[in-house]
């Protein structure tokens, strides 16, 4: 493909990503007021946290009997909470759709190798996401109650739908990208960037910045920072492991070939035969015709 069919179908592959993404808000729109079979309504999951909250902490708008509810100041403010909201929801729901679109533009130039890898993690990263925001959304219940309770008697506590909705979002999003910082460490081991002897000499300066990261992006609560910091060692744990797995795996094979053994001035033990005319002939032209094929692709 020339540079401006790169473009062409770079758009085309954006348009259908896009579409997705705005089915996936029509979607989320809709099911922040109905709900999905035994599923509750997105309203309600979004609103539960902060309903949790003990009773003489609220503010109570509509008597004893009256639903928990959150706080409209603005007129257009809760049909940009909806669309907000819905937007987010649909992304997560319509991912493999929007996120097929990107992989269908870059996976012909990758080898098929780096894309069976690519596949992988994309996978494991969903996966990671989805574990980190999950993790964040039950931990919501105590980090508000810590965090409206530092007032005491002194305050009673009716957040208004933006604040709340924002500070929940930020919440999901910090856990969801943060569970990702462990494969990345794996990524990295695997293309030779770090290796487990570095991970390993490391590992309680690493284990202190975790800690460190995680009293930073949390709320000033100590249940949100624990938690968020005793996953991201666990799943940094399972990175080094796997790390040393790898190189280990790496090792056997440098071993099996004898390239340990080779002093820095003598040559790597490989084995080459010459080849005739009639083979160099051939081999330039498959190479010409492959540089072609890449060429096109």
């Amino acid at each position: 493909m020339t540079l401006i069919e790169h473009v062409y179908e770079f758009r085309r592959r954006l348009s259908y990503a896009m579409l997705a993404i705005v089915a996936g808000g029509i979607l989320g729109f809709i099911w922040f007021e109905q709900s999905v079979g035994p599923i509750a309504s997105l309203g309600e999951l979004i609103r539960g946290p902060y309903c949790a909250l003990p009773e003489g902490v609220l503010v109570d708008f509509g008597g004893n009997d009256g639903p928990c509810q959150l706080l409209q100041t603005k007129p257009f403010e809760v049909f940009m909470i909806r669309l907000k909201v819905g937007i987010a929801a649909g992304m997560v729901v319509f991912a493999p759709f929007w996120l097929y679109q990107f992989w269908a533009f870059i996976a012909p130039g990758l080898y098929p190798k780096e894309r069976r890898y690519g596949r992988v993690f994309v996978s494991i990263a969903s996966v990671l996401f989805g574990l980190g925001a999950a993790l964040a959304y039950i931990l919501v219940p105590l980090a508000l109650h810590m965090l409206v309770g530092f007032g005491g008697e002194n305050f009673k506590t009716a957040l208004t739908g933006q604040d709340y909705i924002s500070f929940i979002l930020t919440l999901l999003i910090i856990f969801g990208i943060s569970f990702e910082l462990p494969l990345l460490i794996v990524m990295l081991n695997r293309v030779g960037v770090l290796k487990y002897e570095q991970l390993h000499r490391w590992r309680r300066g690493l284990i202190m910045a975790l800690f460190v990261f995680a009293a930073i992006v949390t709320p000033a609560d100590p249940f949100s920072m624990i938690a968020l910091a005793a996953a991201l060692v666990l799943l940094f744990e399972m990175a080094i492991q796997i790390a040393r797995l790898h190189d280990r795996k790496l090792d056997r094979q440098r071993k099996d070939l004898g390239w340990d053994d080779v002093a820095d001035h003598e040559a790597a033990p490989f084995e080459y035969t010459p080849s005739a005319a009639d083979d160099d002939a051939d081999d330039t032209a498959k190479a010409g015709k492959s540089r072609n094929t890449d060429e096109v692709t």
